[in-house]
C-alpha cells in the first residue's frame, strides 16, 4: 500500500510501497499465498506491473489526480493507464469494476477474463445488465453490503455493523467493501469467513495508517486522514459531514505535483468543510515553492468564501499543536498529512500527555 509492506499484520517495509519493487518483495515471499497488492499509477509509468498476470483486478475509481506528469493530461489518458492491471487478469480470473464509474466500466471492453461488477446503487442498469445473464456482482442495499450471483442475493452484513465504515458513516469505505467481498468469494473464501473477517477488522492507526484515524480527547477528537486530492478530500467531506462537533478545523497542505486547478479545488472543498482552516505545508514540496503552494490554496479558499477564518502555520507540528491549543470544547479538527507516521507520532505524545494530565 501508500503506507507500507504488510505480510500476517507486520509491517515489512516502511514507506510508499506501490510499485513494482515492493509487488516483487511480496510475491518473492514463500509464505504468501494471497497477495494483495497496489498498482499506483506512477509506477505503472515508470516500470510497469512487478506480475505478468493475476487472478483477480479491482479499479474502484479515476479521478483527476497526477495530471500533467508524465505524458498524462487528461484523466481519460489516466483511465487507459488504470486499465492495464484489469487487462492482464488470467482467462479464468475476475476483473471487478466499478459500475458507477463511466470510465471505469468502460475498461471491460479490453479484458480477456470474466467480468463482475459493483455499484452502490442497486437499480445501477449495468448491475441489473449483468445480473440478468448470472454474472457476479455485490451492491449496497437498503443499508446492506449484498453480494449476487445472477438474480440471487446474499446480504453479508449492515454495513453499520462493519468497523471500517465508522456506523455506515463512510460511504466510500463501504464502496471499497463491495468489490473485496467479491476478490474473496470468487477465491473461494467463504460467507462465513468474509463476514468474520469484516467483523474484525478494527480501523486504526496501526492497521490503517492514514485512513480515517479518529482520537478521541477529553474536550475535542482529532482525525488524520491521507486524503491529498481533490476527490480524496470530497470523500472525507462526506464523512466529516455527518460527524457532530461545535467547530470543525481543517489543516490542509498544497501538493506540489499537482496541477494549480487541483490545489485551488482543494481549498475550496476545505472553505465547505471547515470553519476554521490552517494552511501547513508538506515536507516534500515536489517542484513547487512553498508560497506558490500557500497561496493556491488560499486563493481557492477566498473564491468559496472570502471572510473563512484562515491562519498560516508551515510546520505540520506547529500547526497540529496551534490547533489543539486553541480547540474548542466539542471540537473536530480534521488533519490532511502527507507525512502519515510522524503526524501520528504527534498525536499518541498528545495523547500521552492528556493521560498524563500534563495537556490542558
Amino acid at each position: 500500500t501508500s503506507d507500507g509492506v504488510y505480510i500476517q499484520n507486520r509491517m515489512l517495509m516502511k514507506g510508499d510501497c506501490t510499485g513494482p519493487a515492493s509487488a516483487e518483495f511480496v510475491l518473492k515471499d514463500p509464505t504468501v499465498n494471497f497477495a494483495v497488492l497496489e498498482c499506483a499509477r506512477g509506477g505503472l509509468l515508470r516500470a510497469g506491473l512487478g506480475y505478468k498476470k493475476c487472478d483477480v483486478a479491482v479499479v474502484t475509481n479515476v479521478s483527476a489526480d497526477h495530471l500533467g506528469l508524465k505524458g498524462i493530461h487528461t484523466v481519460e489518458q489516466l483511465a487507459r493507464v488504470k486499465a492495464v492491471i484489469p487487462e492482464t487478469v488470467l482467462p479464468d480470473g475476475y476483473a471487478i469494476l466499478n459500475a458507477d464509474d463511466d470510465l471505469v466500466y468502460e475498461m471491460r471492453r479490453n479484458i480477456n477474463c470474466n467480468l463482475a461488477l459493483f455499484s452502490m446503487d442497486e437499480n445501477n442498469p449495468r448491475i441489473q445488465a449483468l445480473q440478468r445473464i448470472g454474472g457476479i456482482t455485490a451492491i449496497y442495499e437498503n443499508g446492506y453490503v449484498t453480494l449476487c450471483r445472477g438474480e440471487w442475493k446474499m446480504r453479508l452484513m449492515k454495513a453499520e455493523n462493519i468497523p471500517l465504515t465508522y456506523g455506515g458513516k463512510a460511504r466510500f469505505m463501504i464502496q471499497n467493501i463491495l468489490p473485496a467481498v467479491i476478490a474473496a468469494n470468487v477465491q473461494g473464501i467463504s460467507i462465513e469467513d468474509t463476514k468474520a473477517a469484516l467483523e474484525t477488522f478494527i480501523p486504526s492507526a496501526s492497521s490503517t495508517p492514514g485512513r480515517l484515524n479518529l482520537f478521541k480527547f477529553n474536550n475535542f477528537n482529532i482525525l488524520l486522514d491521507y486524503a491529498h486530492n481533490p476527490a480524496g478530500m470530497r470523500a472525507l467531506q462526506k464523512f466529516t459531514d455527518n460527524l457532530d462537533a461545535t467547530v470543525k478545523v481543517g489543516i490542509i497542505a498544497g501538493i506540489g505535483d499537482r496541477r494549480e486547478e487541483d490545489n485551488k479545488e482543494m481549498g475550496s472543498i476545505a472553505a465547505e468543510m471547515f470553519d476554521e482552516i490552517i494552511i501547513r505545508q508538506d515536507k516534500n514540496l515536489r517542484g513547487k515553492s512553498e508560497t506558490d503552494l500557500i497561496n493556491m490554496l488560499d486563493a481557492g479558499i477566498k473564491k468559496q468564501d472570502p471572510n473563512k477564518k484562515t491562519t498560516i502555520i508551515p510546520s505540520e507540528k506547529e500547526a497540529i499543536t496551534h490547533a489543539v491549543a486553541h480547540a474548542e470544547k466539542g471540537s473536530l479538527i480534521v488533519l490532511c498529512s502527507d507525512v502519515v507516521p510522524d503526524a501520528l507520532d504527534l498525536v499518541k505524545q498528545l495523547k500521552d500527555q492528556e493521560a498524563n494530565g500534563e495537556l490542558v
